[in-house]
């Protein structure tokens, strides 16, 4: 029996119940995708980065055989994509013009910036209730204010990219979804004009102003940056604390070893796998994996919440354990795409979750966990709203 894929989860922090029939299986099954198309789902962690790191795995979604989820994707296919979306070597030509502002030096430097930021998040939040929506007022605010000075977007136009980013990932159709991206790429081409200081303004006069970026090029990449540098790391924080909120006693042991947080979040990471249904690839030649044979042409579907929960690579891997080695997981993907701002997210979510938990002891969730409105299964995980209290 083949299963269909993907399918939504019935708690925040869980793979959907409906794949167990894959964690079960071979690391290698075949799924059946929205519009009856057949792709290779990959749930064993050493096959993922195995196959993540195979040069004959292509990751743009342009050519033939390249898994499509949903028909809003369908939208935005044809497009030229931003750099995650290209195979080396162009892949890591534009790579090098951002990684600069990437290093762990650099982010070492932002520190007691981002640590500001959070604060004043808090500041709204305390402000805001009891209770209050997490989201609104401190999930999301956080990493949208840190890429927007990142990159000289101005946090004052936050509702507008925040309404599109979020429309973009999870549009009911393919209508919806091209109308922002329209919209995010005309904001920004606005803005390229002339940028705040910034990684934008940066590119602008050193790629831009040599020949070696075009500004379409430098406006797509923009955009790609914006989206994944608020979205994810706010998914990330809701969803880390209902985790820890509805693990008091890994919270708890959290609060008595404050510098247990590094290894938390690793384990976070692991455990939320909020990119349940990816990276996507397309085979560009014949691939032997645990005895199946990919085809070329044919779909490869990285399960990233499986992979990170395969007893082979993480003992009792629905055990939520902050003190788990966790760092070798794959939730920001493996070899040459793995996650550019890997390095920003680690830091946000130990800032911010560190944080809530001190200045706010008695933070609870204002409803019940089953009451909380999960995103859909096509889509980055997490919930829009989070009511808490204290």
């Amino acid at each position: 029996m083949t299963v269909d894929f993907p399918q939504a989860r019935t708690c925040p922090y869980h793979p959907s119940p409906a794949y167990d029939e894959l964690r079960e299986g071979p690391a290698l099954q075949r799924v059946r995708l929205y519009d009856g198309t057949l792709a290779w789902a990959v749930t064993s962690h050493a096959d993922a980065r195995k196959l993540l790191a195979d040069p004959r795995i292509s990751a743009d979604r342009r050519r033939e055989g390249f898994p499509i989820l949903t028909e809003r994707f369908k939208a935005v296919r044809e497009e030229q994509p931003g750099f995650i979306g290209m195979d080396d070597p162009e892949h890591n030509y534009y790579r090098r013009m951002l990684i600069s502002e990437f290093t762990v030096r650099r982010f070492k430097e932002l520190r007691p910036h981002i640590e500001q930021i959070v604060q004043d998040a808090l500041d709204d939040l305390l402000a805001a209730g009891p209770p209050a929506d997490l989201v609104k007022h401190f999930s999301l605010p956080i990493p949208s204010m840190v890429i927007c000075q990142m990159l000289g977007v101005p946090y004052a136009d936050h509702d507008f990219f925040q309404t599109h980013s979020r429309t973009l990932l999870q549009a009911e159709s393919p209508e919806q979804a091209k109308a922002s991206m329209t919209a995010l790429k005309e904001y920004l081409g606005k803005l390229i004009e002339d940028p705040p200081p910034g990684l934008i303004a940066r590119l602008k006069d050193e790629q831009v102003a040599t020949g070696a970026l075009t500004t379409d090029e430098l406006v797509r990449n923009s955009v790609l940056l914006l989206i994944a540098g608020h979205e994810t790391t706010a998914s990330m924080t809701s969803l880390g604390v209902i985790t820890l909120l509805e693990h008091p006693e890994q919270l708890a042991d959290l609060r008595s070893r404050p510098e247990a947080i590094t290894t938390a979040v690793e384990e976070l990471l692991r455990y939320l796998s909020i990119v349940d249904i990816g990276p996507f690839r397309v085979a560009t030649e014949d691939i032997e994996v645990g005895g199946a044979v990919i085809k070329a042409g044919e779909g490869v579907i990285i399960a990233s919440s499986l992979a990170n929960r395969d007893p082979e690579a993480f003992p009792d891997p629905d055990k939520f354990d902050i003190s788990r080695p966790a760092r070798h997981h794959v939730a920001f993907g493996y070899g040459v795409h793995q996650c550019l701002g890997q390095n920003l997210a680690r830091m946000e979510l130990e800032l911010a979750l560190t944080a809530l938990f001190d200045r706010i002891p008695t933070l609870r969730l204002a409803v019940p966990v089953e009451e909380l409105v999960l995103r859909p299964a096509t889509t980055i995980q997490g919930v829009n709203e989070l009511p808490v209290t204290w």
